[in-house]
C-alpha cells in the first residue's frame, strides 16, 4: 500500500511543486491550501506524513499550531516543516515540538525526497517495534513455580468477575504492572482501555489536570485519565506518591465516579475499575499522617501482595529461559546460552527483582552474539559485581579494623549510604524507605556525614 502524504502550504506554486515530486515516486497525496482546510483533511484523514509550511493564511495560527494538533492526534506520524524566512529560534521549536525535520526554502528535489524517505522509514520500524513489543509484552505470564507466584495466579483467577479495587503492594521491579495488566485482561473489562497514571512521575502541581483533564479558552479539550480509562481499568501506579490535599479529592471522586475537568463548569459521570499500586509501606504512611486512612480502606479492599525475587530463587531458571525466548525475538537474535547453575545468580540480593533479571538477560542477549558460555559467564558476573563488591567490603572492613570504633561506625555508614544513593539515583525518599529510616532522619544523618547530593 503506497503511503499517504498531505502537503500543507498557502503558496500555489511550491504546494503544486511539492505534489508533483511525490506523486512521480508513486505517493498518495492530498494537499490543503490554508490552514482551515488544513484541519478539514486532518480530521478526515489522519495522513502518514506531513509537509507543513510554517506560514500560513491566518495571523494567530500557523504551521506549529497544525504540527501541535497532528501529534496530538498521534505522536508517531512524521511531521516535516517548511519555511523560507523562519529563524533559528522557529526552527529549533519546532524540532522540539516533535517535528521529524525543517527544510528551508529553496530546496532541492533530491532533499526532501531524502527526508520523506527517512522519515517513513523511521516510523515504519518504530510502529513494527512496538508492535512486536506490545505483542510480547502483552503475552507476558506470571512466571515460576514458587507458593507465592502460585498464589498470586489463584488471586487472579479468583478476581475475573470481581469489580473490587485492588492494592497491590511489593518491591520495585516485582511485577505489579504485569499484575494489573493480567487482572485487567481476565476481567470483563478487558477490552475496554487500560490506563497507567504513574503517580511517581507526576508535579505536584500536574496531579489533577492529568487525573480530571482540562478545558481552555479555545474550546480544546485535555482528557485525563479518569476519562481516557472510562469503563475501562485505571491503575494509579505509585499511589503513595499523590501529595496529601489531592488524596481528598481522589477519594470523592472514587465515592461519587464523577468530576469536574479543570475550567470545566459540568460533572463528568465515569465508570471506572481502579487498581492502585504502591513499594512502600501505606500502613506506615497512614500512622505517620502521610496518606489518608480513609483513602487507603477505599483502595485496599482486595490486597495482593508480590514478593522480592531474592526471596523466590527457585523461579531464577524458570524466568531465564522465558526472558530469552521473548526478547532473543524482539532482538532478532539467537537465545544466549546461560549457565542457570551459576552460583552468583542465587545469591545476589537482586534489589531491582525481576525487572533486574530481565535486563541482565537482554544485556546478554544484546551483547552475547557468538559468545561462547565461559564468556557469557563473565557478563552475568561483571552485571552483578557492579553493586558493592565482596572485595569491595574487605577493604571496608579492613579499614574500618584500623580505625576507632566511632570513625569505624562512621567510615562504614558512609560508604552503605552512598552506595544506596547511588542504587537509586540519589532519590532520599526510595533509600530511606529501603534501610527503613525516616526521610528527615536520614537528611540529618547525610549531613553529618558530609555526604551531598547524587545522581
Amino acid at each position: 500500500m503506497h503511503k499517504e502524504i498531505l502537503v500543507i502550504d498557502d503558496n500555489s506554486d511550491i504546494r503544486f511543486l511539492i505534489c508533483n515530486i511525490l506523486k512521480e515516486q508513486n505517493f498518495n497525496v492530498r494537499s490543503a491550501a490554508n490552514y482551515d482546510q488544513a484541519i478539514l483533511e486532518i480530521n478526515k484523514k489522519l495522513p502518514d506524513l506531513a509537509i507543513i509550511d510554517i506560514k500560513l493564511d491566518k495571523p494567530d495560527k500557523d504551521g506549529i499550531d497544525l504540527l501541535k494538533f497532528i501529534i496530538k492526534k498521534n505522536k508517531l506520524i512524521p511531521v516535516i516543516m517548511i519555511s523560507g524566512h523562519a529563524t533559528v529560534q522557529v526552527a529549533v521549536e519546532a524540532i522540539r515540538l516533535g517535528a521529524y525535520e525543517f527544510i528551508e526554502k529553496p530546496f532541492s528535489t533530491e532533499k526532501i525526497l531524502n527526508y520523506v524517505k527517512r522519515a517513513l522509514e523511521t516510523v515504519s520500524l518504530k510502529y513494527e517495534k512496538d508492535i512486536i513489543e506490545n505483542k510480547l509484552f502483552h503475552s507476558f505470564e506470571l512466571i515460576g513455580k514458587s507458593t507465592a507466584i502460585v498464589k498470586i495466579r489463584k488471586t487472579i483467577e479468583k478476581l475475573v468477575t470481581s469489580e473490587s479495587r485492588i492494592l497491590i503492594t511489593g518491591p520495585t521491579g516485582s511485577g505489579k504492572e504485569l499484575v494489573s495488566r493480567k487482572i485487567h485482561k481476565h476481567s470483563n473489562r478487558s477490552k475496554e482501555p487500560f490506563v497507567i497514571l504513574n503517580a511517581a512521575l507526576l508535579k505536584e502541581a500536574t496531579y489533577e489536570k492529568e487525573l480530571y483533564g482540562q478545558e481552555f479558552k479555545d474550546g480544546n479539550i485535555s482528557f485525563g485519565a479518569l476519562e481516557k480509562a472510562n469503563k475501562g481499568t485505571l491503575l494509579i501506579d505509585e499511589v503513595s506518591e499523590i501529595p496529601y490535599v489531592t488524596q481528598a479529592n481522589v477519594l470523592r471522586v472514587l465515592m461519587d465516579q464523577k468530576f469536574r475537568r479543570l475550567n470545566g463548569s459540568k460533572d463528568i459521570s465515569v465508570n471506572i475499575r481502579l487498581i492502585s499500586s504502591t513499594s512502600k509501606n501505606l500502613k506506615k504512611l497512614v500512622e505517620e499522617g502521610e496518606f489518608r486512612e480513609d483513602l487507603f480502606h477505599r483502595l485496599n479492599v482486595v490486597p495482593v501482595e508480590l514478593n522480592s525475587l531474592s526471596s523466590r530463587t527457585e523461579d531464577i531458571p524458570l524466568l531465564i529461559k522465558y526472558f530469552k525466548e521473548k526478547l532473543s525475538e524482539i532482538n532478532g537474535v539467537k537465545q544466549p546460552k546461560i549457565d542457570i547453575e551459576n552460583d552468583n545468580l542465587y545469591t545476589y540480593s537482586w534489589p531491582g527483582n525481576v525487572r533486574e533479571l530481565r535486563n541482565l538477560v537482554e544485556r546478554i542477549t544484546i551483547l552475547s552474539a557468538n559468545e561462547d558460555e565461559e564468556n557469557i559467564n563473565k557478563l552475568i558476573n561483571d552485571f552483578l559485581s557492579s553493586s558493592p563488591s565482596i572485595e569491595n567490603d574487605q577493604k571496608i572492613l579492613e579499614r574500618s579494623l584500623s580505625s576507632p570504633l566511632k570513625e569505624a561506625r562512621e567510615n562504614f555508614e558512609k560508604e552503605y549510604l552512598v552506595k544506596q544513593l547511588q542504587k537509586n539515583h540519589g532519590n532520599i525518599s526510595k533509600t530511606a524507605d529501603f534501610i527503613g529510616m525516616e526521610r528527615s532522619a536520614l537528611h540529618r544523618k547525610l549531613k553529618s556525614l558530609g555526604i551531598k547530593g547524587i545522581n
